[in-house]
């Protein structure tokens, strides 16, 4: 916890261009460095919606920047990943997390772009699966579509709830690291009730128009 007390107090005193760099930067960092799970990402673009609630930064330009990092930084590692292959694996970050790697590999030959969205609410997974969907052989044009919806949902998700929260230090520490999957669990309640809908639709079309 005091390496976030310490980010929090460091990121808080920016503003602007600096502010800007901070959370795009961290954002993109995570994934294409693989070092997610050390590197706050997720407390970053949560401060950058705190500066936003200061008028220190635009919401929408900290929620860009924040989207466009998480995407980039994504690819950078999928890159990586395609051009490595196999031998990517045995870099020390995926060894000492072998059973994990192995169910992510799993997951992306099962399940493909949706294994690649899911992981964007985890912490390990966000920082890996990009490099191991490039590992499996995944098509880019797929990759990205599923990459790009969950770093729009993520970012602009954790960005809106760091403005909601506002300023509090106690507040921010407290989500830090379960935001994600807060943002995730509302994402499953909108499809719910957008199939639920779908279907009623479905079923009874005529009495869902008059309603």
């Amino acid at each position: 916890m005091g390496a976030v007390s310490s980010l929090v107090d460091e990121v808080l005193k920016l503003n602007g261009p600096a502010a800007y760099a901070t959370v795009g930067g961290l954002a993109f960092g995570e994934s294409a460095l693989l070092v997610g799970f050390v590197l706050p990402g997720e407390t970053a673009v949560l401060l950058g919606g705190v500066l936003a609630s200061q008028d220190r930064v635009s919401l929408t330009a900290v929620a860009t920047v924040a989207v466009a990092g998480a995407i980039l930084g994504d690819a950078v590692s999928f890159a990586v990943g395609r051009y490595f292959g196999d031998r990517i694996l045995k870099l020390r970050v995926f060894r000492k997390r072998t059973r994990e790697v192995q169910r992510g590999l799993a997951a992306v030959r099962g399940h493909g772009g949706l294994a690649v969205f899911l992981a964007r609410f985890t912490a390990f997974l966000r920082a890996v699966m990009p490099a191991l969907a490039g590992v499996a052989g995944m098509p880019y044009r797929r990759f990205f579509v599923f990459n790009a919806a969950g770093g729009l949902i993520w970012a602009v998700g954790l960005t809106l709830l760091g403005f909601a929260a506002g300023a509090s230090y106690e507040r921010i520490e407290s989500v830090a690291g379960k935001a994600s999957a807060g943002v995730l669990a509302l994402v499953a309640l909108a499809a719910l009730v957008f199939f639920v809908r779908r279907r009623r639709l479905a079923r009874n079309p005529a009495h869902d128009r008059a309603a």
